[in-house]
């Protein structure tokens, strides 16, 4: 009896990922990462409410940097207003800073976003 020839493709051997120049990887975004959070630390946003009322002035690790007000408001009648407008102005704020900070971060991580550990299979990297 002979043999017939193979008609299919030849199987090729996928290389494995090299641990290595993962682990390297892995390590220079951590170092970007951590880089790009001190930075956001001397960023600043400036938000304002009420027309420019209010001015809210923020970093990028949602520390509150200085709050202006126009003196017009400074009226005890007026009390409420300026609450709502304090408020509305603080809120804004952090909200943009959470999304300047997201924004940072995954220019450096490439939209993988918080699944990147649990694609790693938690082997306790830090990221």
């Amino acid at each position: 009896m002979s043999k017939r020839p193979f008609r299919g493709k030849a199987k090729t051997k996928q290389k494995a990922p090299n641990a290595g120049n993962m682990l390297a990887q892995m390590q220079q975004m951590q170092q970007q990462m951590a880089e790009t959070q001190q930075a956001l630390e001397n960023e600043t946003l400036t938000v304002t409410s009420g027309g420019g009322a209010v001015s809210v002035v923020i970093t990028g690790h949602q520390r509150l940097k200085s709050i202006e007000i126009v003196p017009d408001l400074l009226d005890p009648e007026e009390k409420d207003i300026l609450q709502d407008m304090l408020v509305a102005a603080i809120n804004s704020a952090i909200e943009q800073s959470q999304t300047m900070s997201a924004e940072r971060m995954e220019g450096i991580t490439g939209g993988l976003g918080g699944g990147l550990g649990d694609m790693l299979g938690g082997l306790g990297l830090n990221l």
